[in-house]
């Protein structure tokens, strides 16, 4: 399950203009990978981002709902819808340093100890892998001080697989009311479709 962020190269002024736009919670400037759709679209001077939000196979009304707006307000920032009168009140996102998963060290059942949109510090639990068998039990903990922007929703895991993304931020606290302040917009009974 992924918190709402979009990612894009964020060093260049105008994806980080339209990535403003878009109103996510959390930024992160993301490297392209060569031959990606990213990759050939800025080959060709397109700013190019990349929404994601919610669960596979899942439908998240509130990551279907912000990503509508997103894709709205940035298409009134390219000037192909005209401006609303009224600017909505958000706050401000917060942009990542970078991101990371955390992997299961071993095979077992992962449970965990964060939510979604959570600040960790570096060191603290994120989750235990525990043998099926009982007996066993080994914690994860966070590798870096940041806000917990994914989490695995399956709890059997194998040695490697992902268990919790972490996006590094310069202000966790602030990273995190921005969340807050994203879910409480999103959640109310007038948000806007």
């Amino acid at each position: 399950r992924n918190l709402a962020q979009v990612r894009g190269c964020l060093s260049e002024p105008r994806t980080l203009e339209l990535a403003r736009a878009f109103g996510s919670p959390v930024l992160i400037d993301s490297n392209l990978r060569d031959g990606s759709l990213r990759g050939a679209a800025r080959d060709r001077g397109i700013p190019m981002l990349v929404y994601e939000a919610g669960e596979a196979l899942r439908m998240d009304e509130v990551s279907i709902r912000a990503g509508i707006r997103g894709i709205t307000s940035v298409m009134r920032e390219l000037g192909m819808l005209p401006p609303t009168r009224q600017r909505r009140q958000s706050a401000e996102p917060v942009q990542a340093l970078g991101s990371s998963w955390l992997r299961a060290g071993d095979s077992g059942l992962f449970r965990s100890r964060v939510r979604l949109g959570a600040r960790v510090r570096k060191g603290d639990v994120v989750g235990v892998l525990a043998s099926p068998f009982g007996g066993s039990e080994a914690a994860i903990h966070a590798h870096t001080t940041g806000i917990v922007i994914g989490m695995t929703q399956i709890p059997l895991l194998n040695e490697g697989d992902a268990a919790c993304h972490i996006a590094e931020v310069e202000r966790p606290t602030a990273a995190e009311k921005a969340i807050d302040a994203f879910h409480d917009h999103y959640l109310s009974e007038d948000a806007p479709a």
